[in-house]
């Protein structure tokens, strides 16, 4: 396929390669990191054209995962930094004791996290987490988020390779240019979710909420091209799915959903790139989305301290009843 996209993709690989021969030839911090932006600039930039054509509906067939090419077993938590090891679970699902599952395994047989005390709902509980955040980090998040909810909880793992890169990655996934894996397992694991007639609660941070977004925007995409189905019935559809976002990097969400925003409006991230301080024309949180917008100094984007302890039960959150 050519025309300006297959043009941009070209070029920003060529950038990209040309950063690759500037990095200094000993393999000092600076090298690493310029290096492995190319590689991974590089990887995103020859997807740019096939992601681009199946999410608008050019392209017909794109498998929306990367399922069959992970090993399928449960993998024992190990690491704690942000090492290739954690790359390798990009996508994966995160259940009980931080043990990793690959994307293809139905939600329904990953053992969940659940509260200390018992669960008090029958509900699960899907987290996708923000940047620099290893498995073990989002384990932690997910034990909170049980305690909190009291229900079960499955962690998508959005891996780490460093802030730098996640960065980078972050604004592909604004773009909704190159592959992210988290994106295509969210996407799937949703898709097979509503279209059994299951119903699915996400919970996002940061770039877990762009991942959250664009995953939403494939499915409904989906919904329509390869089921056939007109953009009023996909968004009916998509009315299965509640949707709860902290500090979410994400201006956009598409309808259909059920939406809660949480915004901290000291939070550089969800009030300079996602849904802003303020109400505002420029932002799209979904047709009927709750924002609710608090001010709160320290760890003003920290999701374990900050978001989550400000979470109310979703059905008093759609009532607009945070005291």
């Amino acid at each position: 396929m050519g025309g300006p996209l297959a043009n941009v993709a070209a070029f920003g690989s060529r950038v990209f390669d040309a950063l690759d021969d500037l990095a200094p030839p000993r393999p000092d911090a600076a090298g690493e990191i310029l290096s492995e932006a190319a590689r991974e600039f590089r990887a995103d930039a020859l997807g740019v054209v096939e992601a681009h054509a199946s999410r608008t509906g050019i392209a017909y067939g794109r498998a929306f995962s990367y399922r069959g090419s992970y090993e399928a077993r449960p993998v024992a938590a190990g690491g704690s930094s942000a090492t290739p090891a954690d790359k390798s679970f990009d996508g994966f699902f995160v259940g009980a004791s931080g043990r990793a599952y690959p994307p293809s395994t139905p939600l329904a047989e990953v053992p969940a996290v659940v509260p200390r005390g018992g669960v008090r709902t029958g509900e699960t509980f899907v987290y996708v987490n923000g940047i620099a955040t290893t498995r073990e980090g989002q384990y932690r998040s997910l034990q909170l988020i049980a305690e909190r909810t009291g229900g079960r909880v499955v962690g998508l793992h959005n891996a780490t390779r460093g802030a730098f890169l996640d960065i980078i990655q972050s604004a592909g996934d604004t773009l909704d240019i190159g592959r992210n894996p988290a994106v295509d397992a969210l996407a799937d694991t949703v898709h097979d979710e509503i279209t059994a007639g299951r119903s699915v609660h996400l919970m996002a941070h940061s770039q877990g909420a762009l991942i959250t977004s664009r995953a939403l925007t494939d499915v409904r995409t989906r919904l329509m091209v390869e089921d056939g189905m007109t953009r009023r019935e996909a968004e009916s559809l998509l009315a299965r799915v509640r949707v709860e976002t902290f500090g979410g990097a994400a201006g956009f969400y598409p309808d259909g959903p059920q939406y809660v925003h949480y915004v901290n409006r000291l939070d550089p991230v969800s009030t300079l790139f996602g849904l802003g301080p303020v109400g505002n024309n420029l932002a799209a949180p979904g047709r009927g989305a709750i924002v609710h917008r608090f001010t709160e100094r320290g760890d003003a984007h920290g999701f374990n301290e900050t978001y989550l302890e400000r979470r109310v039960p979703f059905g008093r959150a759609r009532r607009g009843d945070f005291d």
